[in-house]
C-alpha cells in the first residue's frame, strides 16, 4: 500500500521533470559539421530555421468551407445489403 502510494506520488513529478528537459536553443550543426550543401538551382545554402520550416506542399492549408458545393452522392453499385 505504502509503496503504490509513493509511485503514484513520484510519478507525476518524474513526468514533470522529464517535461522541463527540452531545449529552448537554436538549433546547430554538430562541431566539426556544416549545414547540408545548397540544392541544385538555390542561390544559397538554406539557414537551419528555413530547414525546419515545411514547405506550402508539406502543410498544406485548410479550407473552412468544405460544404459550401455539396453535391447529391452518385448511387454506389457496390453498397449491397447484408445477406
Amino acid at each position: 500500500m505504502r509503496t503504490t502510494l509513493l509511485i503514484a506520488a513520484a510519478l507525476p513529478l518524474a513526468c514533470l521533470s522529464l517535461a522541463g528537459c527540452g531545449s529552448t536553443q537554436d538549433l546547430k550543426p554538430a562541431p566539426g559539421a556544416s549545414l547540408p550543401v545548397a540544392p541544385r538551382g538555390a542561390t544559397a545554402t538554406p539557414t537551419p530555421a528555413e530547414l525546419l520550416t515545411p514547405s506550402v506542399q508539406a502543410r498544406p492549408t485548410r479550407s473552412n468551407e468544405l460544404l459550401t458545393q455539396s453535391k447529391p452522392r452518385k448511387p454506389d453499385e457496390f453498397d449491397l445489403p447484408p445477406q
